[in-house]
């Protein structure tokens, strides 16, 4: 299809600047304007990356250029054998691209073939409807031929859809759009390797939610932190994804992100992005403006949204809106707090769902699993293994955390855990999970409590540039915390901690020094840091910190002197949003790691600022004053 005979490249996909998923091989005059386009805008439509060419007749025989990259890149093609299909050579050469591809790539890439309105038979060769148009390319292209035969032949081997004359094509078109979904995963959330008993719960979920029916149903799954509600609205929405195509949104976190008008934004920013478009979300600088715009589009179409760890009414309110959901749409929160479900001033009512702990079967094999690799315990762990779990309270996240710490240990280890757990009250989880902790090594803590009070949905990467300055040893750590279930890098390279290990990471620094902030390795409570930032006294123990400003015009701007900055000598982290160093800095030379910079449009008055030991600077939406001095005002040995 390199030609007008035969089909076009997406400009969704294109604007989106990423890699086509989908590549849809046809004839032109045959489907351009019925079956394909139905299908290419249904594709789109879902959300999905498609190829199609519409391009004039190209020069040449050979197939390059974009239209080659766009066949290589893709891993779904969906070849659609129309009844004058195999007169166009253009067809019939990508096809043999297409199927070369997809022998190559080891199960990676599929094909997804539909024959319209031809038979079988036409497509092995055995009537002339194909075979007369390959013996007349024959004459010109009797090399290229053999191999044409052989790919329409390995192709007719694959299952597909048949396509008659009589039948539904809009059918056929929501047939082929939710097995292409199902097999790239789209929006596919992260699960465990590992789930345990939780087919039960999924299946009364699910049934609960029930998408056949077109009424509007919202879930409040609630339970204790850890108690695994998360890991169920996951598993349910990827379950239930085919049937909202692009419709859907799984929003996480949304307790800690909408703790600030900032954060509100963002969220309901990426739902719009998620269920709309980008354009949508495009202009929404605060949050009652979100809330109309998200108001509107929920009114108009169908949708599958989760709001994972929501714990205040007005957040959530302000994510769904006032106003009528569409017909079929479903709702799915997971709180710790079960009274936001009651008493809710939406039209349609939250039906709540208590997230109950694990059965004693369930606990054990659950961590049978992370301790031995296996869902029973070995011969001489039998006593030791169910005494263990009878102290997890059911809890599935402390399962797993005290699991994986006696993986591949000795039964010594074992014994000496198993006394601290009993040392421990039964209501308290953070302390049960922090035996783990204390298992790590020095530099494996400080990796640990970076995390949890920073690094949170941070590139692993940026983060492994100053822990390895630091001599941290950041890639062993990170093995040992991923192994111990302390963290999880997820597929876009980011760190992802359990809230449950977050608290207890924060509780730890705030115990080096209940009574004193000064006193903690960190600070990541903007006003808690400022207010430290403001004092005279020498903050020596402070590594690390976050100082936040604020949007309000009529808000005083936070400037950082060189006075206030020296009285922090091992400071290796700074995170400044919205605030800003200013002043001539030539008396202080900083230890300084890492400095992040973050702020719509604001000047950036600083002299003579020497980082000799930076290895990574951020600077987003900063403006430098004209003076082109202020271009050089840092001096770094060492940049990454």
């Amino acid at each position: 299809m390199a030609n007008s005979e035969a089909g076009s490249s997406s400009d969704a996909a294109r604007a989106s600047g990423g890699e086509y998923q989908v590549f849809l091989n046809f004839r032109g005059p045959d489907t351009r304007y019925g079956f394909t386009d139905f299908l290419y805008y249904g594709l789109v439509d879902a959300g999905v990356c498609v190829f199609r060419d519409e391009e004039e007749l190209r020069v040449g025989e050979v197939i390059g250029g974009n239209l080659l990259r766009a066949i290589n890149n893709s891993k779904i093609y969906i070849p659609i054998f129309s009844q004058t299909y195999a007169s166009s050579k253009w067809c019939l050469r990508e096809l043999a691209h297409i199927v070369e591809n997809v022998s190559k790539s080891e199960g990676q890439k599929s094909i997804f073939p539909i024959f319209l309105d031809v038979e079988p038979e036409d497509i092995k060769l055995k009537t002339p409807r194909y075979s007369d148009a390959l013996l007349e390319h024959e004459k010109k292209f009797s090399v290229e031929v053999k191999v044409w035969r052989k790919a329409l032949a390995e192709v007719d081997e694959i299952k597909g859809w048949n396509v008659k004359k009589d039948e539904s094509q809009a059918t056929i078109v929501k047939l082929v759009v939710k097995r292409v979904l199902e097999k790239l995963k789209l929006k596919q959330r992260l699960v465990p390797e590992h789930l345990v008993g939780l087919d039960d719960r999924v299946k009364h979920l699910t049934e609960l939610l029930d998408v056949n029916h077109r009424d509007v149903r919202l879930i409040g799954i609630y339970g204790m932190g850890g108690i695994g509600k998360t890991t169920v609205a996951k598993v349910i929405f990827n379950e239930l994804l085919s049937h909202f195509g692009k419709c859907s949104s799984f929003l996480e976190n949304v307790r800690e992100k909408m703790s600030t008008e900032d954060g509100i934004v963002q969220l309901q920013k990426k739902l719009l992005s998620d269920i709309a478009d980008s354009g949508s979300a495009e202009g929404v600088q605060e949050s009652e403006q979100g809330m109309r715009r998200i108001g509107e589009v929920l009114s108009t179409k169908k949708v599958l949204v989760v709001l994972d760890d929501a714990d205040n009414k007005d957040h959530i309110k302000r994510l769904i809106g006032n106003n009528s959901l569409h017909s079929g749409s479903r709702i799915i929160i997971t709180t710790r707090n079960h009274t936001i479900l009651q008493g809710w001033e939406f039209k349609d009512e939250i039906i709540p769902y208590e997230m109950l702990e694990m059965d004693d079967a369930s606990t054990l094999e659950l961590f049978c699993w992370h301790a031995f690799r296996k869902t029973f315990p070995l011969d001489d762990y039998h006593a030791l293994s169910s005494e263990i779990v009878s102290r997890m309270g059911g809890l599935p996240l402390a399962v797993e955390v005290i699991g994986s710490l006696l993986n591949k240990k000795d039964k010594a280890f074992w014994e000496e855990t198993m006394i601290k757990l009993r040392n421990v009250p039964e209501e308290e989880i953070l302390e049960k999970l922090r035996i783990s902790y204390d298992g790590l090594n020095e530099h494996q803590q400080q990796i640990f409590l970076d995390i949890a009070c920073f690094f949170f949905n941070e590139k692993k990467n940026d983060a492994i540039y100053m822990w390895a300055n630091c001599e941290f040893y950041p890639v062993r750590g990170i093995d040992v915390l991923t192994s111990r279930c302390l963290i999880k890098i997820l597929d876009n390279d980011k760190f992802w901690m359990h809230d449950q290990l977050i608290d207890m990471g924060r509780r730890i620094v705030h115990q080096e020094s209940p009574n004193d902030p000064g006193k903690r390795s960190r600070l990541w409570i903007p006003k808690e840091a400022l207010k430290v930032m403001r004092t005279k006294e020498r903050k020596n123990e402070v590594e690390a910190l976050e100082i936040e400003g604020s949007l309000d015009i009529y808000a005083e701007k936070i400037h950082i002197s060189n006075e206030e900055f020296e009285k922090f000598p091992n400071l290796r982290f700074i995170k400044l949003n919205l605030a800003t160093f200013a002043g001539d800095f030539a008396k202080c030379h900083s230890k300084l790691k890492w400095i992040s910079l973050q702020g719509p449009c604001f000047d950036l008055g600083v002299e003579n600022m020497y980082f000799n030991d930076l290895v990574v600077c951020k600077l987003d939406f900063i403006c430098f004053k004209d003076d082109p001095k202020s271009l050089d005002f840092i001096k770094v040995n060492q940049m990454f």
